[in-house]
């Protein structure tokens, strides 16, 4: 049985240390297939570090050996970018990343949100189980890492749980600081731009929030329960605006809200790697 270190007492070393200080540009046009955005889903790849259980880290080094940048946050927006890497895998994975329960008043039924398994509550177990397979490559260990690195984030972006009839939010217009989006691009990254702060600054915001998640075992996945809290936020008054133009009282609602979704996004994706990495695991 694996004992765990105080949380209290965890490293504070950032891995946004290791990487250069100045990162490319990144457009994304809008598409169900991103949340978060690239920087949203490397906060929740470092939240997630800093919770590891240090046997746990040495497992992810082992399978990052050759990466380019090799860390969990390195490796978090690769599921986004497959479409030009491997068009192939980018095609057959689109429909992981997301999950449509708004309809349902956010009920998760595999039978009909999930029918094939095409979705990110299936697809994170499906990949969780692959991760904790040791009878597996490498290869296919470290793939279904990034994708579980991944898509734990986008569960947990309250329109990548939310309604069809506007694909998450993707066909309503929103504009804010004079610059016309819509609503699933906001949740994205616009909420967390009008923060101004970068990698390392953020998680720091993030490391202090008082956020407290009940202990639950997290192998088989919990994804169903994070998609349907995530659906709840979807669903709650005032998420969708009542005019196009966002003013400063919906950032100062939301952003702490987007904010604590990244924090607890990054505390269940550590639980799940430490169950699914634990060496004593039978």
């Amino acid at each position: 049985m694996r004992r765990y270190p105080a949380r209290m007492a965890r490293s504070r070393f950032h891995p946004t240390a290791l990487r250069p200080a100045l990162a490319a540009l990144v457009v994304l046009a809008p598409s169900l297939a991103f949340a978060w955005g690239p920087q949203g889903h490397r906060l929740v790849a470092d939240v997630a570090w800093n919770e590891l259980a240090p046997e746990t880290r040495t497992q992810v080094q082992r399978l990052l050996q050759g990466e380019p940048d090799p860390t969990l946050a390195g490796i978090a927006n690769w599921a986004d970018q497959l479409r030009e890497l491997d068009p192939d895998l980018g095609r057959r994975s689109a429909g992981w990343h997301y999950v449509n329960i708004g309809e349902d008043e956010c009920h998760y039924h595999p039978s009909t949100a999930c029918p094939d398994g095409n979705c990110v509550v299936e697809a994170i177990s499906a990949q969780a189980g692959i991760l904790a397979d040791r009878a597996r490559s490498d290869a296919e260990r470290l793939q279904a890492l990034k994708f579980v690195v991944h898509f734990v984030g986008d569960v947990h972006q309250p329109l990548h749980a939310g309604y069809a009839h506007d694909k998450g939010g993707n066909t309503v217009q929103v504009n804010l600081d004079g610059k016309g989006s819509n609503l699933h691009r906001l949740w994205d990254s616009g909420l967390l731009n009008t923060a101004g702060l970068d990698d390392e600054a953020y998680l720091a915001r993030l490391d202090m929030l008082p956020l407290v998640i009940a202990e639950r075992p997290a192998l088989p996945p919990a994804a169903p329960q994070w998609a349907e809290q995530s659906c709840s936020i979807a669903l709650s008054d005032g998420f969708y605006p009542a005019r196009a133009r966002i003013d400063g009282d919906y950032v100062e609602r939301w952003r702490p809200v987007a904010e604590e979704q990244l924090r607890r996004a990054g505390i269940e994706l550590a639980r799940l790697l430490d169950a699914a990495l634990d060496p004593d695991a039978p």
